[in-house]
């Protein structure tokens, strides 16, 4: 059997931090959410010498933890943002055609028309333009359709009856966040990428005004290392203030707008297609997952812990009341099976209303050396990349080809075609397992399917289907061996979604999880005791948060658990 491509473990891991504090790197990433491991992915296919630290796991932060959702933004035309909007649209062809078909499809939404006549022709003009924009590139998604009141309710039986006109569908694309970025970062590494999660950054160091190197701390082993590097790339989202501060005052300024996002069983709402709805100030999606719907987002400022925002009771509230103004039958605080928080990394602009900050990126030389990315939306995050690349190289010391990531399938994505597509029912056959589960792994894993039912076939007790989310026991070991992670958290909140997609989130299952993964990290049964109840603390710690009043006191309730990797930074 071949060796997975770009595999992420701990023994990869050690290897490529001793590679990155050897010599001199052209250049290092700081930040391992999208935006960060898409540098490492474009610096690396350009012939350039990369490495790439995360202080915690890759797509810990905000890049696991969004509407799920790669598309142009329609809110955005009504902004006027005609730029944005079209480049969305073709990164979003651009992955369901060749990055990364087996992680982003299409996905229908219903805007609900209601009452005044005006809006079928406002919002049938806004989407008529959507579609035009997408139509140069990519996967030709179907074309928008107006529906009858008829038409609409047959579609989206769970929607109110009283004042409904109809509607109007059209098509965006859903990608699994988290999976994603793991296979951008595992992608950088097949390419030659260093990559070494649970690796803060402690100090930039510089030699006169320029900043030629990084120290950083292993947590894992509390080592120090230095990195050196001819350019470093600050690509750490809402952190991106605290690494220009170590080279200097000057840089990027960026303002934190948290989002929350509710997930309710699929049968709480009768319908076949995502439903987008208008709030007072911005839009409402309920999006299909698999046998859930999501529900967000909202858009405030947030000024607390960066590493683990927290959804308030009033957050959950506000999404239960919005989505309820257009059900036929309410939702309940008892339906909400998850419920996570991200934070959004906006170029700071005047006031408070997070709703109109630009969601443009912007690229910046604070200093000498340094170059930070920051803004922008997860759908464009390959070409904020090559931007941050771009003007990394602009004085390099020798000529660096242009970006090529568009022409990169990602790991899971070569040799992806309908073939694969329609392979569920001959692989559920031959390894005796549900015909459903098995499209769900060719989802997540695409064409890299056959390594991790072979860990199904091959293992002892690895072809155990786990309880609550229709996920495989090998699905664990694979994430260990070769999707780089480290700890519980990082298999139960992003290798898989068992972490929002559970009542007990995640709980009824740790223990079963620690035990399978610990032999390839070397735990012993303290250590699995150790990991079961930093998972169990933490979702304690939410749920307490989920009941708090406002943003203080649920982050008061979600600090009281410790962080599994030992990081206590705000």
């Amino acid at each position: 059997m071949s060796p997975e491509p770009g595999s992420l473990n701990p023994q990869q891991r050690r290897r490529d931090l001793e590679r990155m504090s050897e010599g001199e790197l052209d250049v290092l990433v700081i930040g391992g959410g999208v935006t960060g491991v898409g540098c490492a992915l474009d610096a690396a296919t350009r012939g350039l010498s990369v490495g790439l630290v995360e202080q915690r796991d890759l797509a810990s932060g905000t890049s696991s933890r969004s509407s799920k959702l790669m598309h142009g933004g329609l809110r955005y035309l009504e902004q006027m943002d005609f730029a944005l909007v079209h480049e969305a649209l073709q990164e979003r062809g651009l992955h369901t055609t060749s990055i990364a078909p087996h992680l982003v499809r299409p996905i229908s939404f219903l805007i609900p028309l209601r009452g005044r006549i005006w809006q079928r022709a406002y919002y049938g003009a806004g989407v008529l333009l959507y579609d035009l924009m997408a139509f140069a590139r990519g996967k030709k998604f179907p074309r928008h359709r107006h529906l009858s009141r008829k038409k609409a309710l047959e579609l989206v039986p769970g929607l109110q009856r009283s004042s409904l006109i109809g509607g109007i569908l059209y098509y965006d694309a859903q990608i699994d966040d988290a999976r994603h970025t793991v296979a951008v970062g595992r992608t950088a590494a097949h390419h030659g990428a260093a990559i070494a999660t649970s690796t803060r950054v402690e100090s930039l160091l510089k030699d006169g005004n320029r900043v030629v190197s990084a120290v950083v701390r292993d947590i894992e082993a509390d080592e120090t290392y230095e990195i050196r590097a001819k350019r470093i790339i600050n690509a750490t989202g809402v952190w991106i203030d605290d690494i220009q501060d170590m080279a200097g005052p000057a840089g990027l300024r960026v303002h934190a707008a948290k989002g929350v996002h509710i997930v309710v069983p699929r049968d709480r709402i009768e319908g076949d297609s995502g439903v987008v709805l208008r709030t007072p100030s911005s839009v409402l999606f309920i999006i299909p997952w698999g046998d859930y719907w999501l529900l967000g987002t909202t858009d405030t400022t947030w000024d607390l812990d960066r590493a683990h925002p927290a959804a308030s009771s009033k957050d959950i509230d506000y999404l239960l009341e919005q989505a309820n103004a257009a059900l036929q039958t309410p939702l309940t605080r008892t339906d909400v099976v998850g419920v996570y928080a991200g934070l959004r990394p906006l170029i700071a602009g005047e006031g408070d209303d997070t709703t109109q900050f630009s969601r443009e990126h912007a690229v910046a030389q604070p200093t000498n050396g340094l170059i930070s990315i920051a803004g922008g939306k997860y759908t464009t995050y390959r070409v904020m990349a090559a931007d941050a690349v771009d003007a990394a190289v602009a004085d390099l010391d020798r000529p660096v080809a242009a970006s090529n990531t568009d022409e990169v399938p990602l790991i899971g994505a070569n040799a992806w075609s309908d073939t694969w597509e329609r392979a569920a029912p001959r692989l559920a056959r031959e390894h005796d397992l549900p015909e459903h589960l098995v499209e769900r792994l060719l989802w997540r894993h695409g064409s890299r399917i056959p390594a991790v039912l072979n860990i199904a076939d091959d293992e002892s007790g690895h072809d155990e289907i786990l309880p609550g989310g229709g996920y495989l026991a090998a699905e664990a070991i694979y994430a260990v061996r070769h999707e780089g992670a480290l700890h519980l958290e990082d298999v139960l909140a992003r290798r898989m979604r068992i972490s929002i997609e559970t009542v007990d989130r995640g709980t009824e299952i740790a223990e079963r999880v620690a035990a399978l993964i610990a032999p390839e990290l070397g735990w012993s049964a303290d250590d699995i005791v150790d990991e079961v109840q930093a998972w169990n603390d933490r979702v304690d710690a939410e749920l307490l948060a989920n009941e708090a009043v406002d943003d203080r006191t649920a982050d008061t309730e979600r600090r009281k658990a410790i962080d599994g990797r030992g990081l206590v930074e705000a």
